[in-house]
């Protein structure tokens, strides 16, 4: 981050205020006066102005029952957004860890720290994602078996990792997949010759969806939840 920039996001300086502030030596960078506003800091730098240590605002780590309807994104002219949810000062910063359709329901992960969502969605993880699925048919025995021992999908060269299935009822199951692929769900369904008529992810690694959020409701991970995932 430049200098710049982080003084003017852990103050209440703008970023034309925090340049002025640094070109007048009122910064010091590890005790050392920089007038340099474009200097990039290294994560350890020690910051201060007028010889007050700074410090930017805390991450922001939140949980959300993405109703359907809602498209995972920060901005779009034509839809609302998971962002849109929410208050514009707690919104500010937040993106998506994991995104789902517009008609997938279910646990939504928000957050202002990059690499924590990173480690939560990058495939080298393995973060497993359950989803309760509803179908068109009931599944069967060897439907069952191909899902779990992993199968080809359209287009795709690749075989899917493994998967967990639990049936839930006569066409309801609880799939765990390990992968992001696109539509992954849908297509491996499919793949098997069913279809998904609803999707509803309960799980993300151990966090689970809160059962007292309303569809559009949201929270503030616990630490627990937290560091489950980082």
């Amino acid at each position: 981050m430049r200098l710049d920039q982080f003084v003017a996001t852990s103050t209440e300086l703008s970023r034309k205020e925090a340049k002025r502030a640094i070109t007048r030596s009122r910064v010091t960078v590890n005790g050392d006066i920089c007038t340099a506003a474009n200097r990039h800091l290294s994560r350890e730098a020690r910051v201060a102005l007028d010889g007050r240590l700074l410090a930017l605002p805390g991450e922001r780590y939140l949980m959300m029952n993405k109703p359907a309807g809602v498209i995972s994104a920060t901005t779009d002219s034509t839809q609302p957004t998971a962002l849109d949810l929410l208050p514009a000062e707690l919104a500010r910063d937040l993106h998506i860890a994991g995104r789902l359709d517009a008609d997938t329901t279910g646990l939504l992960l928000l957050t202002t720290d990059g690499q924590w969502s990173h480690r939560v969605t990058s495939p080298r993880t393995d973060c497993p994602k359950t989803y309760r699925v509803t179908l068109s048919e009931p599944l069967t025995d060897d439907s069952v078996k191909a899902l779990e021992q992993g199968l080809l999908l359209h287009n795709d060269p690749r075989p899917t990792r493994p998967a967990s299935v639990e049936v839930v009822e006569d066409r309801v199951i609880d799939l765990t997949i390990s992968e992001g692929r696109y539509h992954q769900v849908k297509r491996m369904l499919a793949a098997v010759g069913n279809h998904v008529e609803r999707l509803h992810r309960l799980r993300i690694g151990s966090v689970a969806i809160d059962p007292g959020l309303e569809p559009g409701g949201y929270r503030e991970l616990t630490r627990e939840e937290r560091d489950s995932l980082g």
